[in-house]
């Protein structure tokens, strides 16, 4: 039995890779580390262990007394701080890792040299300026004009987000956040978006699939509505984001190893724009196609193993369209499709019409 360390193990991100796991036809030893002594309580794992923050001086060394203690054989990130720390010290690690290269990761964790790789590439995406000063915020309000998109250059999950047209409540939020020179201002795109999240072996691809957003989980409760929290999702097969999400990635890596999750936004004109890769790590809500009948986590492991991957029936796409995830706090997800829901809708507008001939 294949004994996996999942680091995290207390958030929502490493409970989909868990449940994930768990779903698998083959049985699975998961031990879960979480700095949080509360978020430690909440994994779903075979065991948990208390570990300092990823910027404590001690956290590599105590997170290999866990892994000799427990004979873990294998570790899976699921989140951007840990991320960053282990990739920069994989090799201090007594455990299989399957990473992407530490200076992939590094790029995909800012946003900026992220954006800066795209367009050395050529790759369309939100023009992106670096705010240091306050003479660049003005200059960014300028040159990209209207509402900008204010975001902290790392982080997850929408962090330091708002869009904006006046210079006076940009500068406001930006010292509010302590925010100079860890900020960039992008020009505003529309708000529909997509993920394609995907696996890779040595430069090949072994299968990726595609998810349009339908709206935010708590929106209301953030400035720019933007939570990092998927309220609804709704499985899509557009070549047109296949094609734009690889060469997003082949632009920052010729050889991807590993996980790369792509988040697009809609331009103007409707094309998909990327806005970052989320790297080494899958989307929180991966659980979503490991239900519809994809096990992403499952074939992860098997490639990192070196082991025959379960049967997939194309390498784009493979799940069918139109299936839909939706979740929120205390509610387990419900997984639905297009027509379902729709047939909720046209009973209600029976309902009117019959209402208003009475």
């Amino acid at each position: 039995m294949k004994r996996i360390l999942v680091t995290g193990a207390g958030g929502a991100p490493a409970t989909n890779f868990v449940r994930s796991l768990r779903a698998a036809p083959e049985l699975f030893y998961l031990i879960g580390t979480d700095c949080n002594e509360f978020y430690l309580q909440r994994a779903e794992t075979d065991e948990k262990h208390l570990v300092p923050e990823a910027d404590d001086n001690d956290y590599i060394d105590i997170l290999n007394k866990v892994i000799d203690e427990t004979k873990a054989e294998f570790l899976h990130i699921q989140n951007d701080a840990e991320m960053g720390v282990l990739s920069r010290d994989r090799e201090r690690l007594n455990i299989r890792t399957f990473l992407p290269k530490h200076e992939t990761v590094e790029i995909c964790q800012s946003k900026f040299e992220t954006f800066k790789a795209w367009e050395k590439a050529g790759i369309r995406q939100p023009k992106t300026l670096k705010i240091d000063t306050e003479a660049d915020l003005e200059n960014a309000i300028q040159v990209l004009g209207g509402e900008i998109w204010l975001r902290e250059i790392s982080g997850a999950g929408g962090r330091g987000a708002i869009r904006t047209d006046s210079y006076e409540v940009a500068k406001a939020w930006i010292d509010f956040r302590a925010g100079w020179g860890n900020f960039t201002a992008a020009e505003c795109l529309q708000p529909y978006s997509v993920t394609w999240m995907s696996v890779w072996k040595m430069g090949e691809l072994v299968v990726a699939q595609g998810r349009k957003r339908l709206y935010w989980e708590l929106s209301k409760l953030a400035p720019s509505g933007v939570t990092g929290v998927t309220g609804a999702g709704v499985t899509t097969n557009d070549p047109l984001v296949d094609q734009i999400a690889q060469n997003a990635i082949l632009a920052i890596d010729n050889t991807p190893n590993g996980i790369f999750s792509v988040d697009l936004t809609l331009d103007r004109e409707n094309i998909p724009n990327p806005t970052e890769i989320n790297i080494g790590r899958f989307f929180t809500t991966h659980e979503f196609f490991t239900r519809a009948g994809l096990n992403m986590p499952y074939i992860f492991i098997k490639l990192a193993y070196g082991e025959q991957i379960p049967a997939v029936s194309k390498r784009f796409n493979p799940l069918p369209p139109d299936l839909v995830w939706i979740r929120g706090v205390d509610f387990l997800p419900v997984l639905v499709t297009m027509s379902d829901i729709s047939r909720y809708k046209e009973e209600l507008k029976q309902r009117r019409e019959k209402h208003g001939k009475l």
